[in-house]
C-alpha cells in the first residue's frame, strides 16, 4: 500500500470513529448534580397548606389520621399532669390541685396545643376578673379568687399588631405586643390583649423569613404530612376498589349484538335468562346457559398490597413523629413488642413538655397561688411532669422493696446516716410510690437519732507489749 493510500485510509477510519462518537454521545452517563440527568431538575416548592384554613379544618374533620396526628401529642403532653416535688403543706397542695381541676386548666392547655398544631399557632388568654386586658399583667395586683381560668384562641381569631413589637430583651423579643380579637369570634369581646396576659404556642417553628410570611406564626403539622397522607389514602382507596373486582364473571352470548339491536321480546328473553342464572347460582350454585354460550370466572391476587400500605403507614408515622403502635393502635409485626418505640416516643414527649409547657405551667401556678392565698409562690417551688411510662404494680412493689432493704442495710452497717436514707427514699418516691410524704422536719429529726450499732464487737485490751490480754470469762 502506498503512502498516500495509507494516509487516506487512516483519515477515513478517524472520520468513522468521530461520527460514531458524535452520534452516540447521548448514551453516555450524565452524573453529578448539575448534569442534565433525571435528578438535575429535582426541587421542592412550598405548598402553604397552613394558610388554607378551610382545607386544614376539612382535613381535621374528615381524616382520622390527620386528627390523630394533631391530637395525639397534645393529649399525651397533658395526659398525666404534674406532681409538686417541693415541700408544700398538704392542705395547700390540695387546694392548688383542686382549684386547678375546677378551672379545667389542663383542658384549656390541651386545646391550645391542638389548635397550635392544627393552624400553626394559638394562645391561651389568662382571665383575671376586674382587670383591663390591654394593660400589662402585674402579679401583685391579682386579688383573691380573681383568677378565672384561660381561654384558648387560634391564630385565625386574632389580629397581630405588627407595628407594636416587643423590644425588651428576653424570650419574647420581636413578638407582637398586643393581640386583637377579630369580630368573627362570636361571644368573645373584641379585646386588645397585652402579650403579658397570654400564653403563646406556635405549631412547627419556622426560620425568620418563613415565619414572617406566616405573620409571625409557625406552621401546621398537616403541611409536612399532607403529601404522604394523600399517598396513603390513594393506596387505601385503590385496595378497597380492587376488592369489588376480586372475582369477575364473564358470560359470552352468541349473537348478543343482534339481540340487543332487535330489542323487544328478544331482549326481554335475554334479561329473563340472566335473572334465571342469578337465581340458580344463588340457590343451587348452577349456571344454566345455551350450549353455544361461554361462562368464565376471573380471580385476582392481592399479594404485596399489605406491604405497600405498611410502607405508606410508616412514612406517615415518621412524618408525624408518632410511632405506629400509638398512631394506628396496632401491635408491630415480628419480634418487636413496640415498647422500645413507645419509650422513645415518650422521651420525645417529655422533651416537648419541658420546652413548651414548663414555663406556662409555672406561670399558671404563680397566678393560681396568688388568687388562692394572696401570696407569691415560694421560691423553692418545683414540680415535675408525671412520666407517661408507668411500671406495672408488681414491678413497682419489687423496686420499692429492694430500695427499702438497700437503705436499711446501709444504715445498719454505718454506711449511711438515717437522715440521708430518708432523703433518698423521698427522692425515689416517683419510682417506688412510697416516701413522698417524708417532710424536711422528718429528715432533720433523724439527725438526732444515733444509728444502730453494727454489732457487739469492741477492741481488746492490750498489755505493755501490745499483745491482747485473754479474757478470763471467755
Amino acid at each position: 500500500m502506498s503512502r498516500k493510500r495509507h494516509a487516506r485510509h487512516q483519515a477515513k477510519n478517524h472520520a468513522i470513529r468521530q461520527h460514531t462518537v458524535d452520534g452516540y454521545e447521548n448514551l453516555t452517563a450524565r452524573l453529578g448534580i448539575r448534569a442534565p440527568n433525571l435528578s438535575s431538575d429535582g426541587t421542592y416548592f412550598p405548598s402553604f397548606t397552613s394558610r388554607n384554613r378551610t382545607l386544614v379544618e376539612f382535613a381535621y374533620r374528615s381524616s382520622w389520621l390527620i386528627g390523630a396526628a394533631v391530637d395525639t401529642i397534645a393529649d399525651d403532653m397533658t395526659k398525666k399532669g404534674v406532681s409538686i416535688t417541693s415541700q408544700v403543706a398538704p392542705q395547700a397542695r390540695g387546694r392548688l390541685e383542686g382549684r386547678w381541676e375546677a378551672l379545667a386548666l389542663w383542658n384549656a392547655l390541651n386545646d391550645t396545643l391542638k389548635w397550635s398544631r392544627l393552624y400553626g399557632g394559638a394562645i391561651s388568654v389568662i382571665l383575671i376578673d376586674g382587670q383591663d386586658m390591654s394593660q400589662p399583667l402585674r402579679m401583685e395586683t391579682i386579688g383573691r379568687d380573681a383568677f378565672k381560668g384561660v381561654l384558648p384562641l387560634d391564630r385565625w381569631m386574632l389580629n397581630l399588631t405588627s407595628t407594636e413589637i416587643i423590644t425588651d430583651l428576653g424570650p419574647d423579643l420581636g413578638k407582637p405586643r398586643f393581640y386583637e380579637v377579630v369580630g368573627t369570634a362570636q361571644g368573645i369581646p373584641g379585646w386588645k390583649i397585652h402579650h403579658s396576659r397570654v400564653i403563646r404556642m406556635d405549631g412547627i417553628g419556622l426560620p425568620y423569613q418563613q415565619a414572617y410570611t406566616e405573620n409571625g406564626w409557625g406552621m401546621s403539622v398537616i403541611e409536612r404530612i399532607y403529601d404522604r397522607l394523600l399517598a396513603y389514602d390513594s393506596a387505601s382507596t385503590g385496595v378497597a376498589q380492587l376488592i369489588h373486582k376480586a372475582h369477575l364473571r364473564t358470560y359470552s352470548i352468541d349473537k348478543l349484538r343482534e339481540i340487543l339491536g332487535m330489542g323487544g321480546e328478544l331482549e326481554a328473553g335475554l334479561m329473563k335468562h340472566l335473572d334465571m342464572i342469578r337465581l340458580f347460582q344463588s340457590i343451587e350454585g348452577m349456571t344454566i346457559m345455551d350450549t353455544q354460550d361461554e361462562f368464565q370466572t376471573h380471580s385476582y391476587s392481592f399479594s404485596g398490597l399489605s406491604d405497600v400500605l405498611a410502607q405508606f403507614a410508616q412514612q406517615i408515622a415518621g412524618a408525624s413523629g408518632i410511632p405506629l403502635v400509638r398512631l394506628f393502635g396496632q401491635s408491630p409485626a415480628g419480634f418487636s413488642t413496640g415498647e422500645t418505640d413507645l419509650a422513645n416516643y415518650y422521651d420525645n414527649v417529655s422533651t416537648l413538655q419541658a420546652r413548651r409547657l414548663r414555663r406556662p405551667v409555672r406561670r399558671l401556678f404563680e397566678i393560681l397561688h396568688r388568687s388562692e392565698f394572696g401570696t407569691p409562690l415560694p421560691d423553692d417551688f418545683a414540680f415535675e411532669f408525671t412520666p407517661l411510662w408507668q411500671m406495672k404494680e408488681t414491678d413497682r412493689a419489687t423496686v420499692a422493696l429492694n430500695t427499702i432493704e438497700a437503705l436499711s442495710k446501709a444504715v445498719e452497717n454505718d454506711l449511711m446516716p438515717l437522715h440521708v436514707a430518708r432523703a433518698e427514699l423521698r427522692d425515689a418516691a416517683k419510682m417506688t410510690g412510697i416516701g413522698a410524704n417524708i417532710s424536711d422536719e422528718d429528715i432533720e429529726d433523724a439527725k438526732d437519732i444515733d444509728p444502730p450499732a453494727s454489732g457487739d464487737f469492741h477492741a481488746p485490751d492490750l498489755d505493755a507489749t501490745g499483745k491482747a490480754l485473754r479474757d478470763p470469762t471467755a
